[in-house]
């Protein structure tokens, strides 16, 4: 499993959101806009990795809600980071199982991505519905390395729930490249559909990655790239971005500035 250099950031969690089938209690981040001007509802967007990617999809939002010249603006958005309160490495995060398709013998406990999915679009999407004003058209999942493969796997599903998808340096080498082949799979059948409630419309997916990470990496998203654009899938809208001189680290905001200004305008 990759370790990440990156430094926890995040403030403390607004709740705590507990999986009894995972017996697990996730930490929960939210930065809300200012209900007295933007009474809402607003548009959500999640990230995973929460202890470490929260902070810099707030400063990324920050940036784009203070720029004088994008037009349109950015639109008030709820923004919450779903984590662990615990470091890279440390057995109480449990990436490595929430954000794998597949069970590999690399990584004892993975394979729980579709049991991580099901309580982070159940009890804890209700949650955050219970307590601010959400709107249900316009939901964003963002992911970087491990957590954007799980992004991408919540994404192709027959009805996917998040219909905006931010996903940075994908770990598509995960289990011998099985989601690649998933994905081949996939375009063989029916199109992919955003939930018919409200009525159906585009699914959009923003691809990004640091020109200075590993081949490996880059030749992976190439390659799922490349796959898109032989066989496109009907509804779903993709743009992808490499940007020159950032590495799988460093890219993180610049990930965080192109993709949210790309999904949520």
């Amino acid at each position: 499993m990759e370790k990440t250099p990156v430094r926890r950031t995040s403030p403390a969690p607004a709740f705590l959101s507990r999986s009894t089938a995972l017996a697990t209690d996730y930490h929960v981040f939210v930065e809300a806009p200012d209900a007295s001007r933007h009474p809402g509802p607003w548009p959500v967007a999640v990230v995973v990795d929460g202890d470490y990617m929260f902070a810099p999809l707030v400063q990324a939002a920050a940036k784009l809600r203070s720029s004088a010249r994008l037009h349109p603006p950015l639109p008030p958005v709820l923004l919450v980071g779903v984590g662990y309160g615990k470091s890279f490495g440390d057995p109480a995060n449990r990436r490595g199982r929430d954000y794998t398709p597949t069970a590999s013998a690399e990584e004892p406990g993975s394979g729980g991505a579709d049991a991580f999915l099901a309580h982070l679009t159940g009890p804890l999407w209700a949650e955050l519905a219970r307590r601010y004003p959400v709107r249900n058209d316009l939901r964003l999942l963002a992911g970087h390395s491990l957590g954007g493969l799980f992004a991408l796997h919540a994404l192709f599903q027959p009805r996917p729930f998040f219909n905006r998808v931010l996903v940075g340096a994908p770990s598509l080498w995960w289990d011998d490249h099985r989601f690649l082949s998933r994905v081949a799979r996939r375009q063989q059948e029916i199109p992919l559909q955003a939930p018919r409630h409200p009525p159906p419309a585009p699914v959009r997916l923003f691809l990004g990655i640091g020109a200075e990470d590993t081949e490996s990496m880059t030749g992976d998203l190439a390659r799922f790239e490349r796959q898109l654009a032989e066989s496109p899938i009907p509804g779903l809208e993709t743009v992808s971005r490499t940007f020159p001189r950032h590495d799988h680290y460093n890219v993180l905001p610049r990930l965080f500035h192109d993709g949210l200004a790309a999904l949520l305008r």
